[in-house]
């Protein structure tokens, strides 16, 4: 596990620091940080208005008495993308902005209900 996490915070930099040099080059640098700026704005606008929609579902599933276990996950994964989109890059803003699509997010969901319910199986067998 720390391995894994290791190399995200070494790769990821690096293909962003990359990314940055080869697009700054070439479009030039106002360009490429009116780029940054502009995908960090429009990405906490949007993160802004799926977290709203996401924190009303949360809320009417509580008022039916309902566990709000979609929503939460929701919640998780929007936290994540807007994380991602102020994070200057062009890698970590496409990662933010995917995450941020409902059609995606259900594909992340799948995803990591597996890895919980695997993680917990492995765990209750340990007891």
């Amino acid at each position: 596990m720390l391995g894994k996490f290791l190399a995200l915070f070494l790769i990821v930099p690096f293909i962003e620091l990359m990314l940055l040099l080869t697009i700054g080059t070439r479009i030039g640098i106002w360009a490429t940080l009116a780029i940054i700026i502009g995908t960090a704005m429009v990405g906490a606008s949007l993160t802004r208005r799926e977290g709203l929609k996401t924190w009303w579902q949360f809320q009417e599933k509580l008022t039916t008495g309902a566990f709000p276990n979609e929503e939460l996950l929701d919640g998780l994964i929007i936290l994540i993308a807007g994380a991602l989109l102020l994070t200057p890059g062009f890698l970590t803003d496409t990662i933010g902005f995917i995450l941020l699509i409902p059609a995606s997010r259900r594909v992340v969901k799948g995803w990591l209900r597996q890895r919980f319910s695997r993680h917990i199986d492995t765990k209750f067998r340990e007891l």
